[in-house]
């Protein structure tokens, strides 16, 4: 894949008009109605609204797991939606970390196994992989954990895990969908925490939550409204792009 770049806007991600629309029975259901957003490199974005909005629809077509109905979506300067099954994986894999509420861990491998398995899928040579996976391991705090089975550790250490694994490719952005939902608020503002770190990097971060105590940590916060997002300036809260 090409070396990736900035929109024309500087943006990392420009989203503009994306719609879906699901075939039902009764008539067609639309989830998301004309949805558009940038994002820009070191911002973090919260995306909140209640059940069944669309917000996890639209984080997985911003992750590359979904196909809009309409609307176009260009990341790092590329046109995403105009690649095939094949391309949309391979800039997945190079662009793009995920956190889930559910972390997805293999319960019965190591914390490096779990870190491990993305790098040799991208096929990262053995050295580097070992590098990498310290440095993100370090990245959340849990260095200490290297060796340790994934079903051993808390859920919060758990939730920290996901974070590293989803660093370890290096991404230009992290989608996290309702990462903090099963931690207690320490727990919770503790990932929040190694997302900041992450974003004063340089990494854009886009979390999908319930919790408006965890999307006052972010830079902006956007409602999900009737299938519509109310974007905030992105100089909310301080944050300014050129920062």
């Amino acid at each position: 894949m090409s070396s990736p770049r900035s929109n024309p806007d500087g943006s990392l991600i420009q989203a503009r008009q994306l719609t879906m629309v699901y075939p039902n029975g009764a008539g067609d259901i639309e989830v998301l109605k004309g949805v558009s957003l940038s994002l820009f490199p070191g911002e973090m974005l919260a995306i909140m609204g209640p059940s069944g909005s669309g917000k996890s629809t639209l984080l997985y077509i911003l992750g590359l797991l979904l196909r809009p109905t309409g609307g176009s979506y260009w990341l790092a300067g590329q046109d995403v939606l105009s690649l095939d099954r094949a391309g949309q994986a391979l800039c997945r894999r190079e662009r793009l970390g995920f956190v889930f509420q559910t972390c997805d861990l293999l319960e019965n491998s190591t914390v490096y196994e779990n870190l491990e398995f993305p790098l040799i899928y991208a096929g990262v040579a053995p050295r580097e992989r070992r590098e990498r996976i310290l440095t993100a391991l370090e990245q959340v705090n849990l260095g200490h954990r290297l060796r340790h089975a994934a079903n051993r550790l808390s859920g919060g250490e758990r939730q920290r895990v996901a974070v590293a694994r989803a660093l370890v490719n290096r991404p230009l952005v992290i989608l996290a969908d309702e990462p903090t939902g099963q931690l207690d608020h320490r727990q919770g503002h503790l990932v929040m925490d190694h997302f900041e770190a992450v974003a004063a990097g340089g990494t854009a971060v886009i979390v999908v939550t319930h919790d408006p105590d965890i999307a006052a940590r972010c830079h902006r916060v956007c409602p999900l409204q009737d299938g519509r997002l109310v974007v905030a300036p992105k100089h909310a809260q301080g944050w300014a792009a050129d920062a």
